[in-house]
């Protein structure tokens, strides 16, 4: 379902543009940052999701959904007392300039000729060009081999013994892997040869604990997404809005990442048999068509309100009911199993 949905979104942000820079609506640098350690959190994920029993992932479940609902309520609120603040002051620069205007032409008529309006008009940043033209291809290319390796590493996995020798290299083979990409583009970062352009202004060279701590949250977001099927999109998106990233961005560039290490997380269940095939394509399907039409739904209120906050306020929402109703449908699920005396401890990765 996350798989879909996401996949759905990156094709229809393809084409789009940062909401005020000349730049991809989604964030390259931030993603070659991330993504690697992402997809390597997932796989520890995953096997932690075989460790642990049923009420235990439930229980992170709902901690980890009311505490980021709660973080991004409060994001949310504060970049809407940002947008108020700054609707106010362009209303009062426009006044002013509406009153200069005036002023100019009773002192000083001027018939014909071009007017200070188009002057002074600024010219437009593109919402939309072509995709061709909007992808960072060197990155995208870098990503989609570092997934297709992880891919081929995980199948290849499938086919050994459980717990053997080559069971353990091929899963210790991700981590240089992984730390290799990421490694790059923090150093890179560091040195000052990339940055994170789409935070404007406040772009700069990073110094060498934050890239550490990031690489770590990259890992540990893995980690949660992949032991909880939720593809890690969703830690990513609010840390990348405390990152100071627009909303946009934000948005866009999470679930660029959770496209990568959602679709990972579906082979690896899929190689484990945990999930009915029939089923996971159902929901693929109601995800994708949901999806397209949030995404036009979205923008339009966005460009008739004029707030980006919004995408935080739909994020914060849609992570607090996920709590109520994975919370409810576990608790019922363990009840039932309480009562016909299940075994509900920890499982063996290895049987």
């Amino acid at each position: 379902m996350i798989t879909g949905a996401a996949a759905t979104t990156v094709f229809y942000n393809l084409r789009l543009r940062h909401p005020t820079l000349e730049l991809p609506i989604i964030d390259y640098d931030l993603a070659l940052l991330f993504l690697p350690m992402l997809i390597l959190g997932i796989s520890i994920g995953v096997t932690l999701n075989v460790l642990f029993a049923d009420w235990m992932i439930i229980i992170l479940l709902i901690i980890f959904f009311i505490v980021t609902s709660t973080r991004s309520f409060f994001k949310g609120v504060e970049t809407w007392k940002k947008e108020t603040k700054s609707k106010q002051e362009t209303a009062r620069a426009q006044l002013e300039i509406y009153d200069n205007k005036i002023e100019a032409a009773e002192e000083m008529p001027l018939p014909g000729g071009a007017t200070s309006h188009d002057q002074t008009k600024p010219e437009s940043i593109k919402e939309k060009v072509s995709i061709i033209e909007n992808i960072y291809w060197m990155d995208l290319g870098t990503l989609v081999t570092l997934w297709l390796i992880i891919l081929a590493l995980q199948i290849g996995k499938s086919y050994t013994a459980t717990c053997s020798a080559i069971y353990w290299i091929l899963n210790i083979l991700q981590i240089p892997l992984a730390a290799g990409v990421t490694s790059y583009e923090a150093v890179s970062l560091y040195k000052g040869r990339r940055k994170i352009a789409s935070k404007g202004g406040a772009s700069m060279n990073w110094p060498v604990h934050k890239l550490v701590l990031y690489c770590i949250i990259g890992v540990m977001a893995g980690t949660v997404g992949g032991m909880l099927g939720l593809g890690g999109g969703f830690i990513l998106g609010p840390l990348f809005l405390e990152m100071g990233i627009p909303p946009q961005v934000s948005s866009a560039t999470a679930t660029f990442a959770m496209m990568f290490s959602a679709s990972l997380s579906v082979v690896e269940y899929y190689l484990l048999k945990r999930f009915p095939v029939p089923y996971a394509l159902y929901f693929f399907t109601v995800a994708t068509i949901a999806a397209v039409a949030g995404q036009h739904v979205v923008r339009k209120l966005i460009s008739i309100l004029g707030r980006a906050s919004l995408i935080i306020f739909i994020l914060a929402s849609t992570i607090f009911v996920s709590a109520i109703l994975v919370g409810g449908a576990g608790m019922a699920s363990m009840i039932k199993k309480f009562e016909r005396k299940e075994y509900m401890g920890f499982e063996s990765i290895c049987s």
